[in-house]
């Protein structure tokens, strides 16, 4: 299989994922402002996995555009990542229908927790065919961003039992760290 097939089958599936949790917003029952403040939780928590998932598509597509080649190894390490994003939109309507119970709260963190150490495996995998000193490795470094992530996920978890809000908090603070453009694997795809 080429990059290229395992980059379309990949954006097919986050695709898919996005779509399956918009088909979960219904609308308000009733056309007063309450009606929608009703549905809150459901749309935050819509937005910030869509944001999510957004995050790891173009994460995703720079990574695999950078690379040179893949493997058995890289396809199953994909394969590991898009598990693990697919049960987003069920632990997300789960977080957004219990209006950020404890444990779906947790459970969300479980699931982007998981993702993250999927996403990780997925470029060592592909770091092990292009060799330390690729371009690709260079441009990774240190990964702070990628390593950062995980640490704060899981401090969240047991967080979101005391307080589901501050869980939610962290979870949007990785995502505003993650909005923020990283040029690394641009910069090594002109090279």
């Amino acid at each position: 299989m080429s990059k290229a097939r395992l980059e379309a089958f990949s954006d097919g599936v986050i695709a898919i994922l996005i779509t399956i949790m918009v088909l979960e917003l219904r609308p308000p029952h009733g056309a007063d402002s309450a009606a929608l403040r009703a549905l809150a939780s459901e749309f935050f928590t819509y937005v910030l996995s869509f944001v999510f998932l957004g995050i790891y598509w173009n994460n995703h597509h720079h990574l695999l555009h950078a690379a040179t080649r893949i493997d058995g190894a890289v396809m199953w390490a994909n394969l590991h990542l898009l598990f693990w994003l697919s049960l987003t939109p069920f632990v997300a309507g789960w977080m957004g229908a219990t209006d950020f119970a404890p444990l779906p709260t947790a459970m969300y963190g479980v699931i982007l927790l998981l993702s993250g150490v999927a996403y990780y495996i997925l470029v060592r995998a592909i770091l092990r065919i292009e060799g330390p000193r690729s371009a690709l490795a260079k441009a990774i470094g240190r990964d702070a961003k990628g390593k950062i992530s995980p640490a704060l996920y899981a401090a969240a978890i047991p967080i979101a039992f005391l307080s589901p809000w501050s869980a939610f908090g962290i979870y949007v603070l990785v995502a505003m760290m993650w909005l923020v453009p990283d040029r690394r694997l641009e910069s090594a795809m002109g090279r």
